[in-house]
């Protein structure tokens, strides 16, 4: 495996306050702050940064407000890196110094590559039973009062146009489609073997350009409701979910996120390899969603939003 994944990601977003109360409510750890830049960890050691709009050293911002400014990608070697280094040298802001490779996609994004600096990870998840394979014996399954994100999983964008965005990933770092919506969309992982997508690329009838959404990867579906809930009782609000994905099957809730468009938790996605054939869906309300709680679950109740509460200590108990 070539790349191994995000290593990390940088916000540009002017209100500092309120960035470090939500990434802290959202499980990250806070690692650097200073009046230019927060720096925040997930377990793995990926980085999640939030640096003001004007930061120098940085490509224009892709739209108006707070959004994505750069993402990096972690590779398994120096010897990759310098590869796609020599392979990459005609791309728009391609720059090659103190171990790091940069340049800037087809939207105007800072794409930046490095050998990678998170770390192996021994967790202990959340197994299931089915009628088929019954792993967890004499045990319950987790309840999580908060999540604990273990990396930025993949993040989304709308771009102008994806087939010249995909184009950009494919030919020049050597990423594989998994899915796709036809003229409207494509999921892209960074090796063959791997989870189903680490960057969703989207096309708009109107062309716009933006950050979509970064999403975090917890333990398991439990972590994905004990952080939800948990994420509510701090008063950030839901934009969907909790929810099932039917094409990577994973399980997720969005947020709304200070530093720029919407933040997900999410579970359980498919894992590929080489022998994956891509396939095409015309886009549905019902391919984006198997289901989903429109408005999120109210974390102190534990029921729909705006749903009373159940009274007494058993369902069954009655005024």
């Amino acid at each position: 495996m070539d790349i191994m994944g995000i290593d990390e990601i940088t916000y540009g977003a002017d209100d500092f306050e309120q960035c470090k109360k939500f990434f802290l409510d959202w499980g990250l750890e806070l690692v650097s702050e200073t009046s230019a830049k927060l720096g925040f960890s997930t377990l793995n050691g990926c980085l999640v940064n939030v640096v003001k709009t004007d930061a120098p050293n940085l490509p224009p911002p892709i739209e108006k407000g707070p959004t994505l400014r750069e993402v990096v990608w972690g590779v398994s070697s120096q010897q990759v890196l310098d590869r796609l280094a020599q392979s990459s040298k005609k791309l728009p802001g391609y720059n090659y110094a103190d171990g790091s490779l940069s340049c800037v996609d087809p939207i105007g994004l800072s794409v930046r590559f490095q050998v990678t600096r998170k770390r192996e990870l021994d967790l202990e998840c959340g197994q299931m039973n089915t009628w088929a394979d019954k792993p967890r014996r004499n045990a319950r399954s987790p309840i999580y009062e908060r999540a604990r994100p273990i990396e930025v999983g993949h993040v989304v964008f709308f771009v102008k146009s994806v087939e010249q965005t995909e184009k950009f990933y494919v030919d020049n770092f050597g990423f594989v489609p998994s899915d796709r919506y036809p003229g409207r969309g494509v999921f892209l992982r960074c090796d063959a073997d791997g989870g189903h997508h680490d960057l969703f690329l989207l096309q708009t009838p109107d062309a716009k350009v933006g950050l979509n959404h970064v999403a975090f990867a917890v333990r398991d579906i439990h972590e994905v409701f004990g952080g939800g809930l948990q994420i509510d009782r701090c008063g950030w609000k839901t934009q969907l979910g909790p929810g099932r994905h039917p094409i990577s099957s994973a399980y997720f809730w969005y947020f709304q996120n200070p530093a720029g468009g919407l933040i997900e938790y999410y579970a359980d996605e498919d894992q590929l390899d080489k022998d994956w054939v891509a396939r095409e869906f015309e886009p549905a309300p019902t391919r984006f969603a198997e289901w989903a709680v429109d408005g999120g679950l109210d974390g102190n109740t534990r029921r729909q939003k705006d749903i009373a509460a159940p009274e007494g200590k058993f369902l069954t108990d009655k005024k």
